[in-house]
């Protein structure tokens, strides 16, 4: 009877996707290191815009996928092992780049922030709804933007308005995209494993 009980309790209280796996330091390792390289892996979705030296990609959606599945602590190491290695020469953010001189790199650190607070947030149950799913990915997206588009001015001289026009404007369409795509996915991985336990 108390085994039965155990995994719904699990699943409620203070737990990530990734805490679903039983906890081992070889556990957290491979988790960390798959993150960054699923960012990586998704920042070679990426389309050019015209006008902004920012492409759309998929690694805004993957970092945030990542900080929200494995929650904060571990979703801070993924996204700085990413953005170590990129720094250090791995071509895997956008567009097969690399390096720090980007003007575009400030995005990559509001990723690193952005998935240290929905993972935060994931731990008390914001993955588990549509509605708190949705504000959730919100809010990760404005921290990507609250970083990344004051260092996309600074990086080119652009005015704050030109650095909006060209690294955000165009990207709120696909944010909305990838925010229902998370939507769906969070809480019905929930509600499976919610029916599994």
């Amino acid at each position: 009877m108390s085994t039965a009980a155990a995994p719904a309790r699990t699943l409620r209280a203070g737990t990530v996707l990734a805490d679903l796996i039983p906890s081992s330091r070889a556990r957290d390792i491979t988790l960390v290191v798959g993150g960054a390289a699923l960012t990586g892996l998704a920042a070679q979705l990426s389309v050019p815009v015209p006008g902004s030296p920012v492409p759309v990609s998929g690694q805004t959606f993957a970092a945030l996928l990542v900080g929200t599945a494995l929650g904060a602590r571990r979703g801070f190491l993924a996204l700085a092992l990413y953005a170590v290695a990129g720094m250090a020469g791995v071509p895997w953010f956008a567009e097969a780049s690399s390096g720090y001189g980007m003007p575009s790199f400030g995005y990559v650190l509001g990723m690193l922030l952005a998935a240290t607070v929905v993972g935060s947030l994931a731990r008390r149950g914001a993955d588990r709804s549509v509605l708190r799913t949705a504000g959730t990915m919100a809010l990760g997206s404005a921290i990507i933007y609250a970083v990344g588009v004051p260092y996309l001015a600074l990086a080119t001289g652009m005015t704050f308005g030109q650095a909006v026009a060209a690294g955000l404007t165009p990207f709120l369409i696909g944010d909305a995209l990838k925010a229902a795509l998370a939507m769906g996915a969070l809480p019905a991985a929930w509600k499976f494993l919610g029916r599994k336990g």
